[in-house]
């Protein structure tokens, strides 16, 4: 089980300054899932995150896929964006 950190004030600080951006994405739900050990934020716009295909960009995202929408975004290399 993945061990809950304590939040600062700082922490919150730096979350609202996301919230313009995570307001203008077209999803009005989302799952964000981060995984340390490997450095890699999972985004998922549907539950459950069902992609019938996938696409790696050359920046290191992977676009996950089902049909024509796009369900989520797999990100590696997350803490050095």
């Amino acid at each position: 089980m993945a061990q809950v950190k304590a939040v600062s004030a700082k922490d919150i600080a730096r979350f609202l300054k996301a919230v313009p951006q995570l307001l203008r994405l077209p999803a009005q739900k989302m799952w964000i899932d981060y995984d340390e050990e490997v450095d890699v934020l999972y985004i998922s716009f549907r539950k459950p995150q069902r992609a019938t295909d996938s696409v790696m960009r050359d920046d290191g995202i992977i676009v996950r896929t089902c049909g024509k929408e796009i369900v989520g975004l797999t990100i590696l290399d997350a803490s050095t964006r």
